[in-house]
């Protein structure tokens, strides 16, 4: 580990904002908190400004999707202190026909074409973002391929039978 411990980096994070975090676990000792999309971009800043922690490196924002909660979408940010050798997981999950979530851009510039490929999977909004449009898929698709709300394979095709596979 690095210079800073995973309960070093919750008590700073505590402190400055007490319930408004939620721990979620540290799966593979990899920190992993939940906030609300209101207190999102406040935490990101604290996180890479902060001098003891500096994650100042936005490896990755992306999004999943689970149909049966009442919050189905959350966006998920991953950053790392390289200073510390240590990295953190920060999700928020989004009302269901709310997909609304402010802009890391403000943070991160290299935000903009992972947001981008979040809207464009699973259709979340980023307000304020520079130049929120589609990156991967067609501009004129309307759907987003990454949500769960469409079967998996076409139960109609005869090559995809489970006795073809020996199952």
């Amino acid at each position: 580990m690095g210079k800073i411990t995973n309960e070093e980096l919750l008590k700073k994070i505590n402190a400055k904002f007490d319930q408004q975090i939620t721990v979620v676990g540290e799966p593979y000792g990899l920190l992993t908190i939940e906030t609300s999309r209101d207190h999102i971009i406040d935490l990101l800043d604290f996180l890479k400004n902060d001098t003891v922690m500096q994650f100042i490196f936005l490896t990755d924002i992306t999004g999943i999707h689970y149909p049966e909660q009442a919050s189905p979408i959350g966006v998920i940010y991953h950053l790392h202190s390289l200073v510390n050798n240590v990295r953190i997981r920060i999700k928020v999950f989004l009302p269901a026909d709310d997909y609304h979530i402010p802009t890391a851009t403000t943070v991160w510039n290299g935000a903009n074409w992972m947001e981008r490929e979040t809207y464009d999977f699973f259709g979340v909004i980023f307000d304020g973002h520079p130049d929120l449009r589609r990156i991967l898929n067609v501009d004129d698709m309307t759907a987003f391929p990454m949500r769960k709300e469409f079967p998996l394979e076409d139960p109609n095709r005869v090559d995809k039978k489970d006795y073809f596979f020996g199952r």
